[in-house]
């Protein structure tokens, strides 16, 4: 204790020196690894995009009555297979006929009134009679000629009703939901909902943000990976590029359509199944490469630090395309050229 008494400053010198040349190797071993060095070769640059996205169904029907009602009738369960136009539930029909009757006795009351006014007034327009009188008549004749018109209308209303209270699948395809499975139930248009989708409809629907969609065209072909089957590649074209940005998406991203030739496993593929579509764009075969960390830029001018006999020279180049991070260098560098970055 007397030792670290008087020789206390002794310590901490020794201390203080211990941190400063811990400090000053681990600065230099940083720096050292901060610098690396390329050696410059040739390659093939490959320009490709890879997309996401899903399989979707481009005819799909989501069918609603539109009104409320008793239903009466389901016809359809899920997963069954439904033709085109066939009736898949009804409503009760029995309130809307009894409408539509009253409906259809009105409009014949109208109409008796209407030929009776016509008969009763045959030659207003010759008889003798005042201005005045005689256009009164031909106001009571348009006002019966309205009421025809109003009960046609209302019967049409009515007998619409009529018939969209059975619904009908504008397509054919597979029953994939259905809201109120059993009859007897009071429902709403929002609360019966049935969804028909056409399989041989399939398309893979991938996005493209704002930078990516550039690059595209319609017909252009690509290669789509499912991932429920593993290996197995698909012949893909673009059908079609949005030209509004898909709602409901955090970025700009569009919508790219894609008909895919799915072969012999098209009766295993499902809607929602996940994947990837690859894009080959270009191909620039056995050229000088760097990657795009080594190169400087100034103003217009691109540099890079080369190794010239043991000595870092600043050295200005010539580049090309910059694919996926590496620069195309068409002058200023060889093969096994040195550089650091």
């Amino acid at each position: 204790m007397k030792f670290l008494r008087r020789f206390w400053w002794l310590i901490a010198i020794l201390i203080l020196g211990g941190v400063f040349i811990g400090w000053r190797t681990n600065s230099v071993k940083a720096k050292s690894q901060q610098t690396k060095e390329y050696i410059v070769g040739r390659q093939t640059l490959v320009d490709e995009i890879t997309l996401s996205g899903d399989i979707e169904a481009e005819q799909k029907a989501s069918l609603k009555f539109q009104t409320s009602g008793l239903l009466a009738w389901v016809g359809v369960k899920e997963g069954d297979v439904v033709k085109k136009w066939q009736a898949i539930a009804s409503l009760d029909k029995r309130e809307l006929q009894n409408s539509l009757n009253q409906y259809l006795n009105t409009y014949t009351k109208e109409r008796w009134d209407f030929e009776q006014a016509e008969s009763d007034n045959k030659d207003w327009q010759t008889r003798g009679m005042s201005d005045l009188a005689r256009e009164e008549v031909k106001r009571s004749l348009q006002k019966n000629q309205f009421d025809l018109n109003n009960s046609v209308l209302a019967v049409e209303s009515r007998s619409i009703a009529l018939k969209y209270a059975t619904l009908v699948t504008p397509i054919e395809g597979i029953v994939t939901k259905v809201d109120s499975p059993l009859a007897g139930a009071n429902i709403t248009p929002a609360s019966a909902e049935f969804v028909v989708m056409n399989p041989d409809s399939l398309y893979f629907s991938a996005t493209a943000d704002q930078t990516e969609v550039i690059k595209l065209s319609a017909s252009q072909s690509g290669m789509v990976t499912l991932d429920p089957f593993e290996g197995r590649t698909f012949e893909a074209k673009i059908k079609m590029i949005s030209f509004v940005p898909k709602a409901g998406e955090s970025g700009t991203v569009y919508e790219i359509k894609i008909n895919l030739d799915l072969g012999d496993v098209r009766p295993a593929v499902k809607v929602g199944m996940t994947g990837d579509i690859n894009f080959h764009l270009r191909e620039i075969p056995n050229v000088l490469t760097i990657p795009e960390a080594y190169l400087k830029k100034e103003k217009n001018d691109y540099f890079v630090t080369k190794d010239v006999n043991g000595k870092r020279v600043k050295t200005q180049v010539v580049i090309g395309s910059i694919i996926e991070g590496l620069v195309e260098i068409k002058e200023g560098l060889n093969d096994n050229d040195k550089i650091y970055n």
